[in-house]
Order: structure tokens, then sequence, then C-alpha cells
């Protein structure tokens, strides 16, 4: 078994499949790692188009669970055994080659994909809209499902959407990322992080951003624009791009001609200030300030002739917070008008957005302190977030609880996280949540890593710090917070489990029992 390990080589933006290629060849189909966030929606949505679904993971969860209830064979535990009966057996990048369903996999012959294959493998099923972007895809790609499912007539009215996070309902309800859909259209995260993006054809490709990321992968901020670059010329008909962003920018002035003339830019800047636009159409943002009473987010869109038939003006209105949150809302709004969709209807849908989970996602009150969850864990979603934040709480202390995520970003961009984090009033860094990585590969990198950065820029270290372990920097925060403060829980790891524990704490405080 040991040579069999050795030879194998997982290779995430190598295509599976055929173009002309259909679920019927898959048979049955094993998931490695189904409880996660991106292979569960997968695996529901080919269990909802009839395939036989099976898959493992190494603990239970609620996503196993959902599944399990849906008639999805789940394996606690990932073993050899799991895949005998399967003929294609699905990994993400976080799967090693050494996996034990992996290696079963090979000596079998099993139809060994990356989860990208399979994504692609249903785009191609109707017309499909991708988001790709260092941030925004999880919002922006909920927006749109949201805006199809409540506006929506005919084949548009109920998408299918495999979407990387839950998306928050009324009444605090919560909706599954993932739904196979009878309408033709197909709205999906389009994740750029390992390169597999590169096999996807859109009908419609939304580029929220381009700023550098991932340079684990890809090495150099180039080599991460030329990914979008190629990305966006496989987009059958149309480009939607933010060009607020350099990188998105310097990404539509390398784009071929014929792709950059069916590409529409974005943007809250004029047109003579973004310079060369490789001619795309342009698509102009006018922000209004928040409505604080209300938490309502107005701004108008400028569309052109070419995209609606005739010059107009649209007013939109949001209930989730923040400029960024207007950039995403236009981009979707533009997909909905080139799907077939009324540009009214479209905004009038969007303002009923409540946002996905874990984006500005408040999670409760106690006497007077809201505790507010958010998924950013890039630098410039931080800025964006404690913008919002500011933007509708003005008069409130801004406490955040950070807990970086991978060794590698947090050494990559540990001065910007530090200027990011510089718009809160108080802020605890926790521990790195590792992911994929190891911390013996990255021994000088820790929560520290960020507060020393933030020293050097010179505002002193009196509103940062480091505290290893979560539970007890929850606890503390809460002991520092008084009524009127937002304490925000942010990054993409395990943070999200504190904000129960923030307010069970000050609950403990407020009452006296803490004391």
């Amino acid at each position: 078994m040991g040579d069999q390990q050795d030879n194998i080589v997982l290779d995430p933006t190598l295509a599976a499949f055929a173009p002309d290629s259909d679920l019927k060849s898959l048979g049955v189909t094993h998931f490695i790692g189904i409880g996660g966030a991106g292979m569960s929606v997968l695996a529901e949505m080919l269990h909802e188009h009839g395939v036989n679904v099976q898959g493992s993971d190494r603990a239970a969860n609620a996503k196993t669970q959902h599944l399990q209830d849906a008639g999805v064979t789940v394996f606690v535990g990932q073993d050899a055994h799991n895949v005998e009966g399967a003929d294609t057996v699905v990994y993400s990048s976080a799967i090693k080659p050494d996996n034990p369903e992996i290696v079963a996999a090979a000596e079998r012959g099993a139809n060994i994909v990356h989860r990208s294959d399979i994504l692609a493998l249903l785009m191609s099923q109707g017309r499909a809209v991708t988001v790709a972007g260092a941030h925004g895809k999880s919002t922006t790609s909920s927006l749109l499902a949201h805006i199809l499912r409540t506006g929506g007539a005919g084949q548009l009215a109920d998408p299918s959407y495999a979407i990387g996070a839950s998306i928050q309902g009324p009444d605090g309800t919560t909706l599954d990322g993932g739904h196979a859909g009878a309408g033709d259209v197909l709205v999906a995260e389009a994740d750029e992080s390992d390169g597999s993006f590169a096999k996807y054809r859109p009908t419609i490709a939304i580029i929220t951003n381009a700023e550098a990321d991932h340079l684990d992968h890809y090495g150099t901020a180039e080599r991460y624009r030329a990914a979008f670059v190629d990305h966006a010329g496989h987009a059958v008909d149309h480009v939607i791009m933010c060009v607020d962003d350099e990188g998105a920018r310097k990404v539509l002035r390398a784009l071929d001609p014929r792709v950059a003339e069916r590409t529409i830019a974005y943007t809250t800047a004029t047109r003579s200030e973004l310079g060369d636009l490789n001619g795309a159409m342009l698509v102009e943002i006018s922000s209004e300030q928040e409505d604080r009473a209300t938490g309502v987010e107005r701004f108008v869109l400028d569309l052109p002739a070419r995209l609606t038939g005739e010059a107009r003006v649209l007013p939109v209105e949001l209930s989730i917070p923040g400029l960024h949150n207007a950039r995403n809302a236009t981009a979707a709004i533009i997909a909905a008008i080139l799907l077939g969709m009324d540009p009214d209807v479209a905004a009038q849908s969007a303002h009923s957005f409540l946002g996905a989970a874990r984006r500005f996602q408040i999670r409760g009150q106690q006497d007077g302190v809201t505790v507010v969850d958010d998924y950013a864990h890039h630098p410039t979603e931080i800025a964006a977030l404690l913008d919002a934040t500011r933007r509708r709480y003005p008069d409130a202390s801004i406490r955040v609880l950070f807990q970086p995520h991978l060794f590698s970003r947090t050494k990559f961009f540990a001065p910007q996280f530090a200027k990011a984090l510089d718009k809160a009033d108080d802020v605890i860094v926790t521990g790195i949540f590792p992911a994929r990585e190891k911390q013996e590969d990255f021994p000088d990198i820790t929560a520290q890593t960020i507060v020393d950065e933030a020293k050097r820029l010179g505002d002193g270290d009196d509103w940062i710090s480091a505290e290893e372990d979560m539970a007890l920097a929850a606890q503390m925060m809460a002991m520092r917070a008084e009524s009127g403060d937002v304490i925000l829980t942010v990054g993409a790891g395990d943070i999200t489990k504190m904000a129960p524990v923030v307010l069970h704490a000050l609950e403990a405080r407020f009452s006296g029992n803490g004391q």
C-alpha cells in the first residue's frame, strides 16, 4: 500500500469530466469530508438530482445529520471499507493523498475527482452564475439566490445554489446553503484558493475583487490575478466585476478585448477616476448615509442603456449594512437583470435579504451590549466590517475578538491585519485557527505576531492584546464591555462558538453572578 500512496497525485486543477458528461456518469458517489460546508452542499444537490450519494467524515455534525435525514448514508470516521461500492470518490483540497479512502479508491480504480469537478458538472446542466473573489462571495451569491427565489418567475423562480454558507432567514431561522431547484439557473461560489475555478464555464461570472490572497498557493499577486483573467475568459455570456479594487482593475485591463466588451464593471467611483476600462460597460453606485433609525442602507445605481434598454436610475434599499454590501448587492442585481428579471423587482427583492450566516449576524443583546458574529478573515474584509459597524453604531465602543485563519495568511498579512483592526476600540487576538496547516511549520507565527505589528504602527498597545485561549478571551471581553458597546466575534474558524460564551458572561456579570 505504501507504493500506491506514493504514486497518488491529487491535483484540483485537472478536469475530470469531458464537457458533454452528465450526472448519470457518476454512479455511486462518495464524498470524503461530507460534513464540510462546501462538500455537504454538493452532496445534497446530487442527491436531489437522483444520484446515489454517500460519504464520510471524521465526526458527526449538524450537516451530516441533515444529510442522513434526507436519506444519504454517512459513515462517521474515514476507513478504506467506506468506498468499497463507490464508482466516484470526491475529495476537497483539505484531503491528502494518504487518506485511507483515497488510497482504497485508487486501488479499486474508482474515479477520484475534486469537488470542483462536481460543481462544474452541475453547472453544465443549465445557466450558471459563479461568484469569485477574495471576499464577498458568500454574501453576493446568497443575495442573488434570494433575489431569484423571492422575485423570480418561471425558470428564475426556483434556482439551484451551492453556497459555502447558510443564509439568514426571517425570525432567526437559517436556510441551508445548498438547494437543487426546478429552475434552469445555478448560483455557485467559485473558490479561487486552489486554482480549481479554472474548470468552470459559467453563463455569467461575477468577480467581487481580485485582492491578493491565498499566496501559499499562487506565490505572487501577479499569478493570483492571472487566474482571474483566465476565469473571466471562460464566461460564456457576461462578466460582472467590481472595479473599486485595484487588483480587479488590473484584471479588467488584462482581459482579451472580446471578453472585456462583455464585461459590466460596477463602482462607487466615477469613470474619470478609474481610467482605462478596456471597453467595459460601467454601472455607477451613488451611496447615501445609512438610516440609523431603521438600519436601512440606501444607494442608487446608474444603469446604462446597454444593460436595460434605456438609461435609468435604480434606487436600492438594503437591510444589511455597509458600502461593501452595496457593492455585493449591485453585482447580484446586475446578474438578475442579465438573467431576465425586471430591475425594479430585483431591487425590491434585495431589500428583504438578511445576510448569509456569519455575515454581520447579530447573535444577541445583553444589558445594552450587542454581540455580532462575522466571517471576515482577510484584512480588507475586517476593515469593511468595522466601517459598517461604525456606520450602524456610530456612538458605540467597538470591541473585537479576532481569530486569525491560517498561519500562512497571518504571516503574509500581519501588518494589514493590524492596520484594519486599528479601526476598533478594543481588540483581543486569539489563537490562530490552523485549518489545513500545522503550527510546527510556522513556529514564529502566533496571535502575538499581529499585536507586535500593531505596536510597530506607533499607536501603542493599549487597544490590542493577544490571548491564545479564545474562551478566556471571550470572558475577558465581556468583563470590559459597557452598555451601548458592540462586541464582534470575527474569523473563519470556530470563533463563532464564542458568541454565546460572551452573552452568557455578560448575563452573569450584569446579574451580579459574575462578581
